[in-house]
């Protein structure tokens, strides 16, 4: 049989039963005796045979894969996402098919039109936004659509994000605890909804105690955007003492140019904070003090939320923003009362 597919068919055939038979034996939970499963099975691997999952989840109705958009994987907090989700479907039946697409509405356009042409179940939209018209076309094809560490403020779509108006207060208090007096942002994307959160949660937070920003650049969220930014800021002849940088893939990129380029020392010269707790932020070499994104239960609360409008198609899209804990290590000056961890 090298060189063609085997089909049910044939195996039925080669074992003395039915096509129905084959197609049972290789169901999940399929009824057949031992005796026909034996004779099926020994069939097939003499045949060289493989049931086609793909099309049999299609007659069924289902593809059994969801559709994760990235816009970036260069953020480390990504890949480790993608990882989870990939491992949570797969334990759920389902199967992650992921495509590459940057922020411009041209690419999301070319990536859409090949996702609905796989059939997805639903679709994942991490670190990417949703125009009205792609949103319109997921609408009439039946494709739930989940937002991933983005939100877009519309109740058709569900979210799942953490609390990033609160790890932005967070972050302010305990700088200004600390006894900082000039505290700076490096801020990433302006049109992203993490952006915006966070800056505003720090910025409140800082009113709160009688302060305003110090200064103010934007790294974009890429790491030679923020490296440029740092030289910028601290180029000026009074210095930041303090330094929020949007997430922790700029944070280190920052705290390698103030203490490297710059010769200054973290944090007895410059504290740094950043946001997402990758596994880097615990290195020995960065100690990085940052607000912990949960990755793990965002992941499963989006696969929970998407699944079941899946199976339930008349379940309202939900909005879920998680609790996002401070992770206070060395990169910044400690206020009393708060643990080291």
């Amino acid at each position: 049989m090298a060189g063609n597919r085997v089909t049910a068919e044939q195996v039925a055939r080669h074992a003395g039963v039915s096509q129905s038979a084959v197609s049972r034996v290789f169901t999940p939970g399929g009824s057949a005796s031992p005796n026909t499963v034996q004779r099926v099975q020994a069939a097939a691997a003499e045949l060289g045979y493989r049931p086609n999952v793909l099309a049999r989840s299609l007659k069924a109705g289902r593809s059994r894969m969801i559709g994760i958009v990235v816009a970036y994987l260069d953020n480390p907090f990504y890949p480790d996402a993608l990882e989870k989700f990939s491992k949570t479907l797969q334990a759920r039946g389902y199967h992650a098919l992921v495509f590459m697409a940057g922020n411009e509405a041209e690419n999301m356009e070319s990536v859409m039109s090949e996702i609905l042409d796989y059939q997805v179940d639903g679709l994942v939209l991490a670190s990417a936004g949703m125009s009205t018209e792609l949103t319109e076309r997921c609408k009439q094809a039946g494709v739930p659509v989940l937002l991933f560490n983005r939100g877009q403020g519309n109740p058709i779509f569900s979210e799942v994000t953490s609390d990033n108006y609160s790890g932005g207060y967070t972050l302010g208090e305990f700088l200004v605890k600390g006894g900082h007096t000039r505290i700076a942002h490096i801020a990433g994307w302006a049109g992203a909804s993490t952006q915006q959160d966070r800056e505003r949660g720090f910025c409140d937070a800082l009113a709160a105690h009688g302060q305003s920003l110090f200064a103010r650049a934007e790294g974009l969220f890429h790491a030679d955007t923020a490296r440029a930014a740092a030289k910028t800021l601290f180029a000026a002849p009074i210095r930041p003492d303090a330094v929020f940088v949007a997430n922790d893939h700029m944070a280190l990129a920052v705290m390698d140019v103030l203490r490297f380029e710059l010769g200054l020392r973290v944090p007895e010269d410059v504290s740094v904070v950043g946001y997402d707790d990758v596994p880097q932020a615990a290195w020995d070499s960065y100690r990085l003090t940052t607000v912990r994104q949960r990755s793990a239960k965002m992941v499963e609360c989006a696969v929970d939320t998407l699944l079941e409008q899946i199976d339930h198609p008349d379940t309202l899209p939900s909005q879920h923003a998680l609790e996002a804990p401070l992770k206070v290590r060395s990169s910044a000056r400690i206020p009393e009362g708060y643990p080291n961890t």
